[in-house]
């Protein structure tokens, strides 16, 4: 049987850049969808559910699998485009997209960052290779490539020597044992007050949000849980974080499966990924009027998405599936345990 189509292992900072995607829903409808398409896929879901999860036709999901496998997070800009032949070859728009991405220090100018006119001017006298590309062209071909002026940050990366060890336990957990995985994690803080967002409304006439002045009501949490075998998501809001209310969550995930066997819990988070459309759907475009209609906004959702999240038959198909390989190796709940992926 053909290996099931998933993601390579992310880095840090990929991990990083899609959950800042998905989490914000401010970029373009197609990298923000592609990047839940990714951050699902990391997380142990398989393809249909994917699908399902983005509205999106199966191939289309593997493709993009494949894409990132390939070429990275390049494959959250997709190059439609077509027009006449262009001027510079691919050797010398790589060689631009080297020059701008270098500290102009490095190459004897005396600049910290290039401006388009400091940066066409350079290419345009560099000894030996002469580029010549206008302030516009050199502007699209930046853009083209994914090159974008934004801030200088600094990042950190896991100090764990055990990383990628404990990275191979959670996706044989996740292969091996799905109904015993969950994930757990909390956003916010979430406030009353209009929060702007996106809808479909007559041209030149968005629809329009009273602005507050006084906010009174305080802020609340939400706190998330997320079965990876039965893809069902449920949560509770409350007034703070706390090690009580997460206790009290995994008691919840610990009451899901009340058999006593060896539950696991992924800390490489799948559940990251349902959380872009719980706020698009019911934080964005919003304007509650206290943490009680937040609520039932939130609880509301969550009942339709676990209704609606997959197919009955692709479940029934799944959990046949699993069962039948369970019983050729001989596996049972409650056997021998494995490490936790915790």
């Amino acid at each position: 049987m053909a290996e099931p189509v998933r993601v390579r292992r992310l880095t840090d900072q990929e991990g990083q850049r899609l959950q800042q995607i998905v989490r914000r829903g401010s970029t373009s409808s197609v990298r923000y969808r592609r990047a839940m398409m990714l951050l699902a896929s990391a997380g142990g879901n398989r393809v249909p559910v994917i699908a399902q999860l983005v509205q999106a036709d199966e191939d289309t999901v593997r493709d993009v699998i494949h894409r990132f496998n390939e070429i990275g997070l390049a494959c959250l800009d997709p190059q439609w485009a077509g027009g006449r032949p262009r001027q510079l070859s691919p050797d010398d728009e790589d060689f631009v997209i080297q020059t701008a991405t270098t500290r102009p220090a490095k190459l004897g100018q005396p600049f910290t960052r290039w401006s388009i006119r400091k940066l066409a001017a350079y290419l345009r006298k560099i000894h030996g290779r002469i580029i010549r590309i206008g302030r516009e062209a050199l502007r699209c071909l930046l853009a083209r490539r994914g090159i974008t002026f934004q801030r200088t940050k600094t990042w950190k990366e896991s100090p764990d020597p055990e990383r990628d060890t404990k990275l191979d336990r959670i996706e044989h957990v996740l292969d091996r044992f799905p109904d015993r995985v969950f994930a757990f994690d909390e956003f916010g803080p979430l406030g009353i007050r209009p929060i702007a967002g996106s809808g479909w409304a007559e041209q030149r006439r968005p629809d329009r949000l009273p602005a507050t002045y006084h906010r009174t009501h305080g802020v609340r949490y939400f706190h998330g849980c997320y079965s990876v075998g039965d893809d069902r998501l449920w949560g509770v809001n409350r007034r703070k974080k706390g090690a009580a209310n997460t206790l009290a969550a995994l008691k919840s995930i610990r009451a899901a499966r009340p058999d006593g066997a060896p539950i696991y819990a992924s800390w490489a988070n799948p559940i990251e990924a349902h959380f872009g459309p719980l706020r698009q759907f019911t934080i964005a475009n919003s304007n509650h009027h206290n943490h009680t209609v937040q609520t039932r906004a939130l609880h509301a959702y969550l009942r339709w998405r676990n209704a609606n999240a997959r197919h009955p038959d692709v479940l029934a198909a799944q959990r046949k599936e699993r069962a039948r390989i369970r019983s050729e190796r001989g596996i049972r709940w409650g056997g021998r345990p494995l490490p936790a992926a915790a």
